[in-house]
């Protein structure tokens, strides 16, 4: 008669996952926010894997939690792991769909920087699909399944620098002789670049004493629609502006412009193959 011992349980791939995140990341929120499930979803994963194992993989403190001394010591060999499955899934990808490229960027950029370019690119490599996914910060290129990222930061790949300079239509324009004007119009604010009115105000012109009010706005190309429409003054991203601006829709009312310390990037965080799709985009898009 044979005996068929019982097999070991294995371990769900999804509570591993949840404790790699939070452990790597530092917290059960943002583990939730890198793997697109609430932080309850990631805590419930967590506690049923510690109670799989029968030991605590998590220290619960009153500011947050922290790894346990076994946490620690699994944590390297999960992240290795988890990273070698991301690479091993990206590959596929890549091979089943060569000639697709996925880029992260931010909505600014994809509205005003990037999406007007595409016509081009598509005419240059029109064998060539671009995706494109817009969100507010750079995702991990070596988990999330995207190509490039195009945000402003620091490091290579810079493809332009980031100057801010006050920018509004003609008929405003008319009505600014001096930046002290300032402070008879609206000025348009981004929620995401909260504080370029204080930071471009601090070198161009330090000694007014101008408090910039106005509207406030989630989407900073909604912002520039309503600069364009004469709504008051924005503080422009030359980057992104700069369309607006040559076909005169915008204009600059003052001289000073201020370079801010990052830029336009786009990189890969994977090694990009020559002659691939994805070093196709980066390089035109390096170049325009």
């Amino acid at each position: 008669m044979t005996v068929s011992p019982p097999k070991p349980r294995d371990i769900p791939l999804n509570a591993l996952r949840a404790f790699e995140a939070a452990a790597r990341l530092g917290g059960f929120a943002a583990a939730g926010a890198e793997l697109g499930v609430t932080p309850g979803a990631v805590t419930a994963h967590v506690k049923a894997l510690e109670a799989e194992l029968g030991v605590a993989l998590f220290e619960r403190q009153a500011k947050g939690v922290a790894l346990t001394a076994l946490g620690q010591r699994c944590l390297p060999q999960l992240v290795g792991a988890f990273d070698a499955l991301a690479a091993a899934v990206q590959l596929l990808r890549a091979e089943a769909a060569p000639r697709v490229v996925h880029i992260a960027t931010l909505p600014a950029i994809a509205q005003l920087w990037l999406s007007p370019r595409l016509p081009q690119l598509r005419l240059a490599a029109p064998e060539i699909s671009i995706s494109i996914t817009a969100m507010e910060a750079p995702p991990n290129l070596k988990r999330a399944p995207f190509d490039l990222c195009l945000f402003y930061g620091h490091g290579q790949g810079s493809l332009a620098e980031d100057v801010i300079f006050p920018v509004c239509s003609p008929s405003v324009a008319d009505r600014l002789h001096e930046v002290a004007d300032l402070a008879d119009v609206p000025c348009l604010s981004d929620a995401t670049w909260a504080q370029d009115w204080q930071v471009w105000l601090g070198q161009a012109a330090p000694e007014a004493s101008i408090l910039p009010r106005g509207p406030v706005f989630s989407l900073y190309a909604l912002a520039v629609e309503e600069a364009v429409n004469g709504a008051g003054v924005l503080m422009g991203h030359e980057a992104l502006v700069a369309r607006h601006l040559e076909r005169g829709a915008l204009v600059a009312p003052f001289g000073p412009r201020v370079t801010l310390p990052r830029g336009l990037r786009l990189w890969a965080a994977r090694p990009v193959f020559r002659g691939s799709a994805v070093e196709v985009v980066q390089r035109w898009l390096s170049k325009v």
